[in-house]
């Protein structure tokens, strides 16, 4: 079994409709995306990762990178289910134009993105994302002078219920009646067992949340992961910074919110000689200087680029909800989100340049 050859023969109706691609916006778009990455490096990276079966009877698969390429045109273009992503592509002839899909050829079917998504480990998303960050090192972009680092809440795919519920509903799943549906036959959907309650400003909230690293000059996300809702950010503060390492060079500062001041965060900052951007808050011996504050709010002004992020992801691309009902899918989610808008920010930074 191997994969499909596609883009290899043009028919009559590409070349028809080529004329009329010329002003075509989105056309444009993915034509400066294509110019700043090299989708075979990536291509490289997926196949190593994303093998499909030796056995040489049955239909060729779909090459990786096309798959890939279709899960970055569903974040552009805010498609919000793969049923509908297979319908744009055979509907829009800018998307066929990137995938290099002919327009006499039917995109993969949309069981055909879900199993693609389940294949990619969370350590290949890591690594795909590190080569799209390289690349933008290579043409001279910042990726890690400077690191600003926050969390966010983010609503579980299935309704709020009691912890009580909940914990009843977790030991019926680990039994092996709970993993049948009613008709005896595998559980394929169920509900969200892993998001949980905490509280913010008063006001509780049921699901999970994600931790994330944005560089603090291009604005590119450089980690990000999910985690139940319960989860204290001061915690990942050691493990985004070691994942915000896309190149040889060290992170000079790391820039975040009074959550997660504490002595530990900041013993980790001077063991690794990297500057502490964290903001001081008051504590029950101690009230903020005069120094602290004015240090504070010049920290404030760093930092907001990681709270860009979350308003445009919030805004564009429904990132207050969770899609999916486990925290690692929801993890390779947020990883797709991370390249799609890496490869926008970056395309429009060097066009712009």
């Amino acid at each position: 079994m191997g994969y499909k050859r596609i883009g290899e023969e043009i028919s009559f109706a590409d070349l028809a409709v080529s004329k009329s691609l010329e002003h075509n916006r989105s056309v444009k778009l993915m034509d400066r995306i294509n110019e700043v990455v090299n989708w075979r490096d990536v291509e490289a990276l997926l196949i190593e990762y994303y093998q499909v079966g030796k056995a040489t009877e049955g239909a060729d698969a779909y090459s990786p990178i096309l798959l890939l390429k279709c899960m970055l045109l569903q974040k552009w273009f805010r498609i919000p289910s793969d049923p509908e992503l297979e319908n744009q592509i055979n509907d829009r002839i800018s998307f066929k134009k990137f995938l290099g899909l002919p327009l006499d050829k039917a995109s993969p079917d949309h069981s055909t993105f879900s199993r693609f998504r389940s294949r990619l480990s969370k350590g290949a998303m890591i690594q795909l994302n590190n080569v799209v960050l390289q690349e933008f090192a290579k043409r001279g972009l910042s990726i890690n002078e400077g690191i600003a680092i926050d969390a966010r809440l983010v609503k579980s795919a299935s309704h709020p219920i009691s912890s009580k519920d909940l914990k009843a509903i977790q030991e019926k799943r680990n039994s092996p009646a709970g993993k049948l549906d009613r008709n005896g036959k595998a559980l394929k959907f169920s509900r969200d067992l892993e998001s949980d309650w905490t509280v913010k400003n008063d006001v509780p909230h049921y699901g999970i949340k994600e931790h994330a690293s944005v560089d603090v000059n291009s604005g590119f996300v450089l980690a990000t992961i999910m985690t139940p809702a319960s989860i204290h950010d001061t915690k990942y503060l050691p493990y985004l910074a070691l994942a915000s390492c896309h190149t040889k060079d060290p992170i000079e500062t790391i820039y975040a919110d009074k959550g997660y001041h504490g002595e530990p965060n900041r013993s980790f900052l001077h063991l690794n000689e990297i500057e502490d951007g964290i903001m001081r808050k008051d504590t029950k011996t101690a009230k903020l200087t005069g120094i602290e504050i004015e240090r504070n709010k010049k920290i404030s002004k760093k930092r907001y680029i990681v709270e860009q992020y979350f308003g445009l992801s919030h805004l564009h691309n429904n990132a207050y909800r969770a899609r999916f009902t486990t925290v690692l899918k929801n993890t390779w989610d947020a990883m797709f989100r991370q390249m799609a808008f890496n490869l926008f920010r970056g395309s429009k930074i060097l066009a712009t340049a």
